[in-house]
């Protein structure tokens, strides 16, 4: 397989009890990549999303992330994999509210087994890339929505994921910070060779991207 080629997807298709959602999807994403994918509401890309993610199973076609054939993972090897190599952003930040902003970010590297002195390390250097230096240990409920988002971002960052997929993450912003965040999945793409896909609704986002894909009825067109 092509070493640049972080995932292949081939024939994905996916049903809900009688609703076929997803209709035999081929997708290749490569190494630094940032894409796009739109489509109106019910068109399969969360869905889509979600089995790339690895957060749910297609019913079947072939899957693979990083040369790894990802159906043959279960379980607790499934869980380090995908802690491993994707990082996620959703739409609201889903950050821990009781945590600072540098214990948000440096969790999936504990869990994923990185000692606590590097991880703070490889964390406020994210959150300053991000924009946050003077914010590392202020709490969600110190943080403006952008901020938080940003916080969410470098998360997703700090395990050096092959591939990062984002749901509508500019979704609940004001027109500015939304700007903001759009430049700041740009940089990363070119900045730190980052896969990034991202679901979005969002003409202006997806202008900017390499790649815009468009969804209907559970295929591409």
């Amino acid at each position: 397989m092509n070493e640049n080629l972080i995932i292949e997807a081939q024939g994905i298709e996916k049903s809900f009890d009688n609703l076929k959602v997803l209709k035999g999807i081929n997708l290749s994403i490569y190494k630094s990549e940032l894409i796009s994918i739109m489509g109106a509401s019910g068109a399969g890309k969360s869905t889509l999303l979600q089995i790339l993610g690895t957060l749910s199973k297609a019913d079947s076609g072939q899957l693979f992330i990083n040369n790894k054939d990802v159906s043959k993972l279960k379980g607790s090897e499934l869980a380090q994999f995908r802690n491993k190599e994707i990082g996620f952003v959703f739409q609201f930040h889903h950050l821990l509210s009781e945590f600072t902003a540098l214990e948000n970010v440096i969790i999936p590297a504990l869990i994923g087994g990185e000692n606590e002195k590097t991880a703070k390390y490889r964390a406020n250097e994210l959150l300053a890339r991000v924009g946050l230096k003077d914010r590392v240990n202020h709490k969600p409920n110190e943080l403006s929505g952008g901020e938080a988002q940003r916080v969410a971002i470098a998360r997703a960052m700090i395990n050096n994921p092959s591939v990062i997929f984002a749901d509508e993450p500019s979704g609940n912003l004001d027109s500015v910070t939304r700007l903001e965040i759009h430049q700041l999945f740009h940089n990363l793409s070119k900045d730190f060779g980052q896969s990034i896909v991202i679901v979005t609704h969002d003409k202006d986002l997806a202008s900017m991207c390499d790649r815009s894909l468009f969804m209907k009825d559970g295929i591409f067109i």
